[in-house]
């Protein structure tokens, strides 16, 4: 009888842990990214549709724009994980890379502007505490951690667009 108890507890419990995570989101994370994503959508509708995507054309046209300013641009001013939302005014074909490029510069971003991720701080603070450690300037590493992220995230946007380009091409063999 003690098992089951104990088995009963344990399930439930599971349960409740559950519960309490779901709580931590709708009153931690969640209110935000409703409220950003209601913001970043009433600025479409004041901007107009037609010029947010005549940006997103024009600087969709140019791989470096693609693949540095405009991820570099979403994760300043939407944080993670709101900043993805930019790839939707880029066409198809650019949105793997779009993603790629955005999801691999919210690491880098942090040293200088720990808004855009924090709840992956912890990463950064690692690193940075050896520096501080071997009594090294903390804000060297984070330009440098920033601009080798700039580097790393235009070569993984040219990379993902060149496999997701061929790929494309390869459906449309098929």
């Amino acid at each position: 009888m003690d098992f089951l108890a104990g088995f009963a507890e344990a399930f439930i419990g599971l349960f409740q842990e559950g519960g309490k995570t779901f709580v931590g989101l709708v009153s931690g994370i969640l209110p935000t990214l409703i409220t950003l994503i209601t913001a970043v959508n009433a600025l479409i509708k004041i901007i107009g549709q037609e010029k947010v995507d005549g940006i997103a054309k024009f600087a969709s046209k140019s791989i470096f724009l693609r693949y540095t300013i405009m991820p570099v641009a979403s994760v300043f001013f939407l944080t993670n994980p709101m900043a993805y939302t930019m790839g939707k005014f880029l066409p198809e074909k650019y949105k793997p890379a779009f993603y790629d490029s955005a999801v691999s510069f919210v690491h880098p971003i942090l040293g200088l502007f720990p808004h855009a991720n924090p709840a992956e701080l912890f990463v950064y603070m690692g690193i940075a505490q050896g520096i501080q450690q071997l009594n090294l300037p903390l804000g060297q590493l984070a330009i440098r951690y920033f601009i080798v992220g700039v580097i790393v995230i235009f070569i993984r946007g040219v990379v993902t667009e060149q496999l997701t380009l061929r790929m494309m091409r390869k459906r449309e063999l098929a």
